[in-house]
């Protein structure tokens, strides 16, 4: 990997890559520390240095991910959490929408209008979330009700308070356009996913902090376990994560004028996570719903059903939330690969183009052929997103729901950092391979 972006550093078109994609990064931390119009940022500081060490429950998946601008209520504060939920939201609805699926096989043009769709859905995500996160900012329940001492948007200031909430919403919602924005520009004038890079930087701002609070916490034994334990998964992660299935494909010769074509053999690489980390984040959505859902609740006075939320769907060490959380994952990775890839449709391509699978005939058998290993090669993907994700909780169950909340090293966190520092580096690396073909001469 080292050797990689040494060798790109040498190259001055993949310089220039790098140079902007780190610029982009440093300004989505400029904005994810900027307080926003209205908010005492002195007042934040305060609340969050009473918070250091006690839980903000449902929201500490949300603020790792947005690099803890969530809690600062900083310009960036929904980061890029609602353009990714816009994007899974549209990929869903292609599937149901004839007009979508007509648009995403119509090519660059089709997916340009997406796209489009697409921003006009973050957009108005945005304006939800910040609007919900605002009002639970200021009646405190974003900080689990911890700080009400510290007012996060003063009162009295001689500015009506709708205006000022006005304002603060529009702040957060520009904000999340401009997020968006600097992650297009990253995948087209940098290197790698915009997207992703912007949520790895995000992950990766909070490690040292958070982790560190598990030394403080805990002392330095159990911090040397973390780190063993975190060093581990990523071993693992990593081995299955370029672990594919290869099917064979051979094309026969074809006589297109005076030329031969044809006569090549390659492969189909199927790849055991063929989902990503797709199905944690929509099952970690769901099982974050109704904890939300209890913010809303009047928190002394809770009933049998609040109570039960609370005890079972809210509490990361409870048997009931595990296995939800392990089946959803399942489920939804069996769901995203079905609606991402079609065999019939590359069976259809390959039999267009003259290719066939060895011992397969071409159409429908190839089809069913692909289906059948697909559906096989799903499962231990499937065992292995919700293993991963749900192995910290086991560790948590010796652990105090404090060392839960300062426990950045989750399956999700450690399952994004690992497949965006994997695809850069193949990006990287295929960019360099154009360039430089002493491989190929020796």
């Amino acid at each position: 990997m080292l050797s990689a972006f040494l060798s790109a550093f040498r190259t001055p078109d993949l310089r220039k890559k790098l140079l902007f994609t780190v610029g982009i990064i440093a300004v989505y931390r400029l904005g994810a520390t900027l307080p926003s119009p209205g908010v005492s940022y002195a007042n934040v500081q305060k609340c969050i240095d009473s918070m250091e060490g006690g839980s903000n429950g449902v929201f500490n998946l949300l603020n790792l991910f947005s690099g803890g601008a969530l809690l600062s209520l900083s310009v960036f504060a929904l980061g890029i959490m609602p353009y990714i939920t816009a994007s899974i939201i549209l990929q869903l609805l292609t599937v149901v929408i004839p007009r979508l699926e007509q648009l995403r096989k119509e090519g660059q043009a089709g997916q340009a209008k997406i796209t489009q769709y697409t921003r006009y859905l973050t957009l108005g995500l945005g304006v939800l979330q910040a609007s919900a996160f605002v009002a639970l900012a200021r009646s405190g329940q974003l900080f689990n009700n911890q700080c009400d001492q510290f007012p996060i948007i003063p009162q009295g200031t001689g500015i009506p308070d709708w205006l000022t909430l006005t304002i603060l919403v529009m702040t957060m919602t520009a904000g999340t356009g401009m997020v968006m924005w600097l992650g297009e520009l990253i995948t087209d004038r940098g290197v790698g996913n915009g997207m992703s890079v912007l949520i790895f930087t995000s992950i990766a701002a909070r490690l040292p902090s958070e982790g560190w609070q598990i030394k403080i916490s805990k002392g330095w034994d159990w911090f040397a376990l973390v780190i063993v334990l975190v060093l581990l998964v990523i071993t693992a992660v990593v081995f299955i994560e370029q672990a594919q299935r290869r099917i064979p494909v051979q094309y026969a010769k074809r006589m297109i004028g005076r030329r031969m074509y044809g006569g090549t053999s390659t492969y189909i690489p199927l790849k055991v996570n063929q989902a990503g980390v797709i199905p944690v984040i929509f099952g970690s959505s769901l099982l974050y719903l109704p904890q939300l859902a209890l913010q809303f609740f009047d928190q002394n006075n809770p009933g049998k059903t609040q109570a039960w939320i609370q005890n079972n769907l809210a509490d990361p060490t409870s048997p009931i939330y595990i296995t939800v959380y392990f089946l959803l994952i399942i489920f939804f990775t069996y769901f995203y690969v079905s609606i991402t890839f079609n065999p019939t449709e590359v069976a259809d391509n390959m039999k267009k183009y003259g290719g066939f699978v060895p011992g397969i005939r071409p159409g429908k058998p190839t089809a069913e052929y692909l289906d059948f290993i697909l559906s096989r090669i799903t499962l231990p993907g499937a065992l292995y997103l919700a293993v991963i994700s749900v192995l910290p909780n086991f560790f948590f169950i010796w652990l105090d729901s404090q060392a839960y909340v300062n426990f950045p090293f989750g399956g999700t966190a450690v399952l994004i950092m690992v497949g965006v520092g994997l695809e850069t580096v193949k990006q990287i690396e295929s960019q360099l391979m154009q360039r430089n073909y002493e491989g190929f001469l020796r």
